[in-house]
């Protein structure tokens, strides 16, 4: 590991950054330009201490999973993302097919801009790689739950606690969509092993999922209408817009209420409620 010269990047890369590049409201007045250390051990999940030994060139070796978190949160190419890795001694991910975890800055970009509506990017087999604020105030934070947990499948089916956004009459319909949806990708990309393995899992320890597996109905995620049941807020009818990013296989899933609706009112008053007291959930 080079901690020398992984110093030496990471200040490089964050002072070319704003906080509006990456969400964030710029606050005071900064004496020097760049995010602040804490901005980025915000954006990347780890103490302001982890990221500020890392930064002095006496900090730990990373592990792989640091390692994306800091790439996203610094607005990485995939180049610069691979430099990371190779500083830090670990070979760089490399896609089997062509599903990509790494966001695009400019499409991180254009998630930052959306501070209005709820919005992330996710894989098109269910595993969520980014979300805006107001996805998280929506859905939860899943970026901060273990790994297993940041797929929208495997917690629907498995996990209970992820059910509650979804109204309990509105559940078999949103079921069928997450399995016909799932369905199509996996025999899109038989030999890509991270849907099959999905699959595989989800056939052994969910019933249900077994069970409308066995149905063979196929369907490509794209725009519609879902409802969703918010703790504080209620139930909130919202267009579901998906634009593709067909080379790596992602998904810019945006969600807005319609002017002048109930759910346009109740989408408002979710920008003040924001994320207080609210626990992870499934988008």
């Amino acid at each position: 590991m080079n901690r020398g010269e992984l110093a030496d990047f990471l200040r490089r890369t964050r002072a070319r950054l704003t906080p509006s590049d990456v969400g964030l409201t710029a606050g005071a007045r900064r004496r020097t330009p760049g995010l602040r250390r804490e901005e980025v051990a915000q954006l990347t999940g780890m103490s302001v201490d982890y990221y500020t030994r890392l930064e002095q060139s006496r900090g730990p070796r990373p592990s792989r999973q640091m390692l994306t978190a800091l790439a996203r949160a610094l607005r990485l190419t995939e180049d610069e993302r691979d430099h990371l890795f190779h500083l830090t001694g670990e070979q760089p991910p490399r896609f089997r097919e062509a599903t990509s975890t790494h966001v695009r800055p400019a499409l991180l970009l254009v998630l930052d801009r959306l501070h209005d509506t709820p919005a992330m990017v996710a894989t098109d087999y269910g595993e969520v790689l980014a979300q805006n604020a107001l996805s998280r105030a929506l859905s939860g934070d899943v970026l901060a739950l273990p790994p297993p947990g940041r797929n929208m499948t495997r917690r629907f089916f498995l996990d209970p606690a992820a059910q509650g956004p979804c109204p309990p009459e509105d559940r078999p319909e949103r079921a069928r969509e997450q399995v016909a949806c799932l369905r199509a990708v996996a025999s899109a990309r038989p030999t890509d092993p991270e849907p099959a393995a999905l699959v595989a899992e989800l056939r052994a320890a969910s019933e249900e999922f077994a069970h409308l597996w066995d149905k063979h109905q196929v369907a490509v995620r794209r725009a519609a209408t879902k409802r969703f049941l918010h703790p504080a807020i209620g139930i909130l009818e919202l267009d579901c817009e998906v634009l593709v990013d067909s080379e790596h296989n992602q998904q810019l899933v945006i969600h807005t209420a319609r002017p002048g609706t109930e759910s346009h009112q109740r989408l408002q008053l979710l920008r003040v409620v924001g994320l207080q007291d609210l626990t992870p959930t499934s988008s």
